[in-house]
């Protein structure tokens, strides 16, 4: 084989090797129970919902006296061990003996929601022994509202295994994932209001920078456009003046005055019929 030969099959060699590790390390997700044509919308943006917890693996440890002695590991919508290949969602470990149990399967799930919590639901587990006719376990995790946690109190809360069928593992957690969008309490009034006098400030704050950095203006001429404002101030108070005012201007005054000079005159007139004839 001739060297330019050799080269590229050693280079088609190592991209194929590439690419069959991209496959390997792509984690599978989870997969709703039924065909892809009957998953509905709701499913897929639950699901969608939920993909910031991806990332996060949640244990909690039960001890039982001495014969119950486990660790339960869980994974949202990823599996727990990607190298097992067992699309294991949610597994048990017995601490006594090593040996690992899958409740629930990625490849089997059930999601749907509240108000304030979304219920997931792995199948599809491992077969019960001498429990619940031998049927595959279950995993129901309850996702449940706390505002300002992304994922936290991951625990166990029962076992139900006395059922002929129909039995289950109830886990629990919080997320704010969970939690209804928050609606805005400002009114459309409250938010002009705002956008208002964040307007009013930067005029302010712009215009006097403005008039103090770049015109060079100083004392009461560094509010911008000080002439316009006192124009305007002189004419409302005018029209303050015009309107309040209860009477015209020039109208003579209803009353005479007690002054000095008409209190002289008043006294002359009243001593002359005093006088003889």
């Amino acid at each position: 084989m001739s060297p330019p030969c050799h080269t590229s099959a050693l280079l088609l060699f190592f991209i194929a090797l590439a690419v069959a590790g991209a496959e390997q390390s792509e984690e599978r997700s989870c997969d709703v129970v039924g065909d892809e044509s009957s998953e509905s919308q709701m499913e897929r943006a639950l699901l969608k919902k939920l993909e910031p917890l991806s990332h996060m693996r949640f244990n909690v440890t039960v001890e039982k006296g001495k014969t119950e002695n486990y660790i339960y590991h869980f994974r949202v919508c990823r599996e727990v061990n990607s190298t097992s290949h067992d699309f294991g969602g949610l597994v048990q470990t017995d601490r006594q003996n090593g040996k690992t149990t899958v409740i629930g399967r990625i490849n089997e799930t059930q999601v749907f929601n509240g108000s304030d919590w979304i219920m997931l639901i792995y199948k599809g587990g491992d077969s019960y022994g001498r429990h619940c006719s031998g049927e595959k376990r279950r995993a129901v995790i309850m996702i449940s509202c706390k505002r300002g946690v992304t994922a936290s109190s991951f625990s166990i809360i029962s076992e139900e295994r006395e059922k002929e069928q129909e039995c289950f593992y109830l886990f629990e957690m919080d997320s704010s994932l969970a939690c209804p969008a928050e609606n805005s309490h400002l009114s459309v009034g409250s938010i002009l209001l705002i956008t208002f006098v964040s307007l009013i400030a930067v005029y302010i704050i712009g215009g006097f920078l403005y008039q103090r950095l770049i015109v060079g203006a100083k004392g009461m001429e560094q509010i911008p456009h000080f002439a316009f404002w006192q124009d305007l101030g002189n004419l409302v108070a005018d029209g303050c003046d015009f309107v309040c005012r209860s009477k015209p201007r020039n109208a003579p005054a209803a009353y005479r005055g007690v002054g000095d000079d008409q209190l002289g005159e008043e006294s002359e007139e009243r001593d002359d019929h005093l006088l003889p004839m």
